[in-house]
Formats: structure tokens, C-alpha cells, sequence
């Protein structure tokens, strides 16, 4: 069975609630599936599952949320090689050019470990509504078809 890591950061609850979307959408697609916090996981957690997902928010004017630094940091030296991800995002458009962009940055380290995005990241404008949920089910279906189940 394949199996995914759902790491979210989340100050308002909005990202954990993207994190739980996806988990259902992903197990209602047989796949195994962990949440878990930021603040609480190694990124060499990764090594142990197919799919690896990451819900953050980017907080202010850019910044990557605090209780993650270290984990944004050590991304980058996990070899993830074989495996897929994307990565998850609610913001708030209110801060214009930097909204969502905490989005992009993961993205940039996931490409350092050798992963292969495994379809597009997805950005969401405050708590997910109906559409958003579609998108969601979208990221999940169209990452599954890259792994056998």
C-alpha cells in the first residue's frame, strides 16, 4: 500500500484544515496516510513514505513560518530520491506579492532533495471553501497516479 506524510504549520488552523482535506481525499484513494506538525517532525521522516505533502502558511511579508525554520532548513539535505510531492498553501491575498510564497519556497527545497514534484502546488485564499476542496481532491488524484497503490 502506499503511503503519505502530511506535514502542515498552522497559526490560524486554516492549513490543518488543508491537511485534513487531503488526508481524506488520499485515504478515500486507498493510499496510507500520517499527519503530522511542523514543529514535531524530522523532514528524514519523508524517507519512509511515497507521497510527501507540506500545508504551510507564510506569515507576514514573506516569512516562513517560525516553528518551521529548522525543518525548512533541513529539507534540503534529505535524499528523497524515488519519491513525489507538493506542497499546500493558505494565505491571504491581502499581502500581495508575497502572498503564498512560503509555497514556492518549500517547493524550491523539495527540488534539492531529489523528489519529483508530483503535481502542481496549490495555493488557497484563507480557509478552503467548496472549489478549494475540488482542487484538493485534484492534487490528491493526480499525485496518485505517479505510484502504484
Amino acid at each position: 500500500m502506499a503511503k503519505a506524510l502530511i506535514v502542515y504549520a498552522t497559526i490560524t488552523g486554516n492549513n490543518q484544515m488543508l491537511a485534513d482535506i487531503l488526508a481524506d481525499q488520499l485515504d478515500k484513494l486507498g493510499i496510507e496516510v500520517v499527519e503530522t506538525e511542523m514543529s514535531q517532525t524530522d523532514p528524514n521522516d519523508f524517507e519512509d513514505y511515497d507521497l510527501c505533502f507540506v500545508c504551510v502558511y507564510t506569515y507576514d511579508e514573506g516569512a516562513l513560518p517560525e516553528e518551521g525554520m529548522d525543518f525548512y532548513e533541513d529539507l534540503a539535505d534529505v535524499d528523497l530520491t524515488g519519491k513525489y510531492y507538493t506542497v499546500l498553501g493558505s494565505g491571504d491575498t491581502y499581502y500581495g506579492e508575497y502572498y503564498n510564497v512560503a509555497v514556492d519556497k518549500f517547493a524550491k527545497q523539495f527540488e534539492k532533495t531529489g523528489a519529483q514534484i508530483g503535481t502542481d502546488c496549490l495555493k488557497i485564499e484563507l480557509e478552503p471553501d467548496e472549489y478549494d476542496i475540488m482542487n484538493i481532491a485534484k492534487v490528491a488524484k493526480d499525485i496518485s497516479t505517479k505510484i502504484q497503490i
